[in-house]
This record gives C-alpha cells, sequence and structure tokens, in this order.
C-alpha cells in the first residue's frame, strides 16, 4: 500500500497563516479584509482589489470610510456601522459605495467584530459588488410598474369611451332640437337663448371628442406629413395661444423624416401643450418646441423592441408638477389646476392621440424647474432614391 505523502512542509500548505492567505486571496468575487477598533484598513485581498479598485499598498493604514458616499462621511455612517457590529455582534447592510476611480456600486456589506479573550481586537468585512442584481431588479420593478400603469390607463380608457358614446348621442339630440327651435322661432330672444345652447353644445362637443381620442374612439384620419412644416405653419396660432408674456421658439431637427399623423388632432395636441404650459407660468416664461429622432423602445408598445421615432417635445419653464400626481397626468379629467381653469382634458387627447398613432407619449418634470412633455409618433422608412 502507498504511503500517504506529508505535503505540509514541503509546500508551505502546512502554515495556517499561509493557507488562511491563500484562501482569502483566491477569493475574488468578494472584497474580504480586516479593520481594527478604529476602523483603518489592515488587510487586504484579492477581491477587494478588484472590487474596489485600489491596490494593497493604497489602502492598507487608511480609514476604511474611503469607500462610503461623502454624504454618508458626514452623516458618521463608518463610524456608527462599527459601533453596531460591535454591539449587535453583526452588521449587514446593502448600500451605495465608492470605487477608486469614484464610481459608485451596489454593495453587499458583512461586518463581524473580532474578538479575543472578551477584548474587541477589530473587525472583519466582507463586500460583495451586486450592481448587477440590484439594477436587474430595478428594471423589472419599473417594467412591472408600467404595465400597471398601462391596464390602468387602459381601464379608464374603456370607461371614459362608453361615457363619452353616450354622451356624444344626448348631445346629437340637443343640438338637432337647437336647430330646430332656431329654424321655427322668429323671436330675437329666443335666437339668443338658442345661440347660447348652440355654444354650449359645441364646447360639449368638443370635450366628447377629447375623451373619445384619449379612449381610441375618435377615428383619425392619419397622412404623410412633415412635423417641422406643421409647426412652423401653425407658429403664430402657438404665441397667441401662449400669450404676450411668453416667448415661444421652435428648435427643428431638419433631418427628421416623415410620418403618419392626423394634422389636425397633431396640431390640437400640441396646442394642448402649450396652454398648459402658458397656465404654467402666471408670471412669464418661455416655451421652446423641439422635434428630433430617436431610436428606442416602443414603451407604447409593451415590448423591448427598439424602432424610430419623429420625437415633438414641449418644455417650458413654469412651476412643474408634483412629482405625487405626475403618474396621473395623463388620465382625463385629473388637473393640479384650479376649478374653472381646466377641464384635465388636454394632456389625456394627447396621451390618446399619440397611442392612437402607434406612439406614445411622456412626461418628465421637477417641481420649480419647468416641465416637458414628449410626444413618440412612428418615423416613416426613408424611400429610396
Amino acid at each position: 500500500m502507498q504511503e500517504r505523502q506529508d505535503l505540509g512542509p514541503a509546500t508551505g500548505l502546512g502554515d495556517n497563516s499561509r493557507q488562511t492567505d491563500l484562501l482569502l486571496n483566491s477569493v475574488t468575487d468578494y472584497a474580504i479584509y480586516m479593520l481594527d477598533t478604529e476602523g483603518v484598513i489592515r488587510s487586504w485581498n484579492a477581491g477587494a482589489q478588484h472590487i474596489k479598485g485600489y491596490a494593497e499598498h493604497e489602502v492598507i493604514g487608511t480609514h476604511y470610510s474611503r469607500f462610503y458616499l461623502p454624504e454618508d462621511v458626514q452623516a458618521d455612517r463608518p463610524a456608527l456601522n462599527l459601533k453596531r457590529a460591535a454591539s449587535e455582534g453583526r452588521f449587514l447592510e446593502e448600500g451605495w459605495r465608492l470605487r477608486k476611480d469614484g464610481r459608485r456600486f451596489r454593495a453587499f456589506v458583512v461586518i463581524d467584530p473580532i474578538f479575543d479573550g472578551g477584548e474587541l481586537i477589530g473587525f472583519a468585512k466582507v463586500t460583495r459588488d451586486v450592481t448587477e442584481r440590484y439594477e436587474s431588479e430595478q428594471r423589472l420593478i419599473q417594467a412591472q410598474h408600467a404595465l400597471l400603469q398601462s391596464q390602468k390607463l387602459e381601464a379608464v380608457g374603456k370607461l371614459t369611451l362608453g361615457l363619452a358614446h353616450d354622451f356624444n348621442n344626448l348631445l346629437a339630440i340637443v343640438l338637432n332640437s337647437l336647430d330646430l327651435i332656431g329654424a321655427k322661432s322668429q323671436d330675437p330672444d329666443i335666437q339668443k337663448l338658442v345661440a347660447a345652447g348652440l355654444r354650449a353644445s359645441e364646447r360639449g362637443a368638443l370635450l366628447t371628442r377629447q375623451l373619445l381620442t384619449f379612449g381610441r374612439g375618435q377615428p383619425l384620419a392619419p397622412e404623410r406629413a412633415q412635423v417641422n412644416h406643421l409647426l412652423v405653419q401653425s407658429k403664430d396660432m402657438f404665441q397667441r395661444a401662449a400669450g404676450t408674456h411668453v416667448t415661444l421658439q421652435l428648435q427643428l431637427d431638419n433631418q427628421v423624416p416623415a410620418v403618419d399623423v392626423d394634422i389636425a388632432q397633431f396640431e390640437a395636441a400640441v396646442l394642448n401643450l402649450v396652454c398648459n404650459s402658458r397656465d404654467a407660468m402666471p408670471r412669464g416664461g418661455a416655451i421652446t418646441i423641439t422635434t428630433s429622432m430617436h431610436r428606442e423602445r416602443d414603451t407604447g408598445a409593451g415590448t423591448d423592441e427598439e424602432r424610430d421615432f419623429v420625437v415633438v417635445a414641449v418644455d417650458d419653464t413654469g412651476e412643474g408638477i408634483p412629482f405625487e400626481h405626475q403618474e396621473r397626468v395623463f388620465e382625463p379629467f385629473f388637473t393640479t389646476k384650479e376649478v374653472g381653469r381646466g377641464s384635465g382634458l388636454g394632456l389625456s387627447q394627447v396621451f390618446g392621440f399619440a397611442s392612437q398613432s402607434g406612439g406614445f407619449a411622456t412626461l418628465d418634470s421637477v417641481p420649480g424647474s419647468g416641465t416637458r412633455v414628449v410626444i413618440h409618433l412612428p418615423a416613416r422608412a426613408r424611400e429610396n432614391a
């Protein structure tokens, strides 16, 4: 029978300290290092260098707070974490840390106190880079949130569509009746009442069309058009709607391709955005309408497929929209304006128009720093020369 060879002294593996060093430095997915009682780094493994970017000679003898964000250092988080580890027997946390090059990474951290005869002599610290997992979770949360919001708007759209159709039928009866009364009576007083009723009914018909557009029940008449041409053609109308206290300018990309769009609905959508921006700037300000072409994910289709969109953005320097309201801005009748200053149908018309045109609409707003609403319209394929 062959005797077992004693490899300990010959290879150095019999030295416990040597074995520990080899073990720690063979681990590259985890930063494993020792701290003294004050948080000064006393050891450093290959995994720590891989994750944080520092070589051993750069960190030994320095305080481990160098890996924390400035705001965490200011709040004395590094010292507090060591205190908790010592008092509770272990400290676990997931948070943001800094690499040598200044980039942030998401870290899962474990700090264990080391005692010798009941006396605290330091800490063992293990850090794992979980940035990829964290970002994947965030993308999943965002996708779920977008799906829920889409389902919510779809449900609201179906309800709105049914109500708008019924209201439209009632308006048709009212309008026909007023027309008959106006035709049969020559009394001036009755004619005034009929005229007032007709104006109110026409206003109701406009609201109905906006509701139908949101609910995708208003048939569009798309035709090939250049959005730059449409915007230039309507600039005077937009400026009149903005008022004299607001400056309006166009920044147009001449390279954007044509789109298939209902011209009247497109102009109504941009006009609604201009009016919203005007109302958000009671003391004056600026509105900028820009066009560009972006290749991006088709969020309107709920897929990860990318396609080319002609983007029409309306920016203002107004009051902005509170964050808690931004998820609801495209719902019909939802408004942050005072009673009597708006129906809450402007943005819902924009949303419905963009969706029915095969695109989508987005909003980005920071309270106190203005609002940006963007209409994404599918670009037509460029025709061969």
